[in-house]
C-alpha cells in the first residue's frame, strides 16, 4: 500500500505529484531542485550553493520519512550541463559515507524545471 511522505522542510511541489511515497520499506522521492522552502525562492547563486539546497532538500524528505542518506539506495542526479559535475559531485558527495554510497546515474538534459541547473531524487531503503 502506498504512503504519501510530505514535509514543510521541502518545497512543495509545484505541479501533480507529492514529495514523496513510500511503498513497503521503500521510499520514492520526487526530484528536488534548488528551492528554499521557506521563502519559496530558486537559489541560483552558483552551482554549489544551489546543489546544497536540492541536498538540503532531499535530506528534508528523507528525515520525513524517518530515513537518512545512509538509507539511500539509488540516486538519479540530472544537470542541464555537464561541465558543472565536479562541482555538483563534490557537495553530492559530502553526503554519504564513499565505502556505502548509494548507485547513481547522473545525466546531462536540455532543460529542468523552472531552468534550474540540477535536479536530484532518491530511493531509499528502511
Amino acid at each position: 500500500m502506498k504512503k504519501i511522505i510530505t514535509t514543510t522542510k521541502a518545497p512543495a511541489p509545484i505541479g501533480p505529484y507529492n514529495q514523496a511515497t513510500m511503498v513497503g520499506n521503500t521510499l520514492y522521492t520526487s526530484g528536488q531542485i534548488a528551492i528554499n522552502p521557506t521563502t519559496g525562492a530558486l537559489i541560483l547563486d552558483d552551482i554549489t550553493t544551489e546543489t546544497k539546497q536540492v541536498m538540503e532538500n532531499v535530506k528534508a524528505v528523507l528525515e520525513a520519512a524517518d530515513m537518512t542518506f545512509e538509507n539511500v539506495v539509488k540516486t538519479s542526479i540530472f544537470i542541464s550541463d555537464m561541465h558543472n559535475f565536479s562541482a555538483i559531485n563534490s557537495v553530492y558527495g559530502s553526503y554519504f559515507n564513499e565505502a556505502t554510497a548509494p548507485a547513481r546515474e547522473t545525466v546531462e538534459v536540455a532543460n529542468l524545471p523552472k531552468f534550474v541547473n540540477v535536479e536530484i531524487s532518491v530511493i531509499a531503503v528502511k
